[in-house]
């Protein structure tokens, strides 16, 4: 389980990606795929064709960290993008965890917009 700070940005990259990166390679796919900076601090997530093995990769300030999981039996619900998607530390923590977020719904009181009031 990854505890991450409120900050931090996590985004997923669309499509497969090739499990056999690591550092580097996994930083050349933030840039380009992503279109972000690596070093940024945020985290950046991969996932193979198959959909059984995701690939995170985070910047601690020092050094990469990458975290793998690998399905034993079944797959990842990751979602069809054509574009980097942004989610939350919760979010990522589900997908993580099995549930497919495309079919779960975020409850009408849980909305961080500014009400517009003083």
């Amino acid at each position: 389980m990854l505890t991450l700070p409120p900050t931090v940005r996590i985004f997923l990259a669309p499509g497969a990606t090739d499990m056999r990166k690591s550092f580097d390679g996994l930083s050349a796919s933030a840039k380009q795929v992503i279109r972000k900076d690596p070093l940024s601090g945020h985290v950046f997530v991969f996932c193979n064709r198959r959909r059984h093995i995701i690939k995170v990769l985070l910047w601690d300030g020092s050094g990469f960290w990458v975290f793998a999981k690998r399905l034993e039996r079944g797959t990842f619900a990751w979602p069809s993008m054509s574009e980097p998607v942004e989610m939350r530390s919760e979010e990522l923590s589900l997908l993580l965890g099995g549930i497919d977020l495309c079919r779960t719904r975020r409850r009408r009181w849980f909305d961080r917009r500014p009400t517009g009031t003083a």
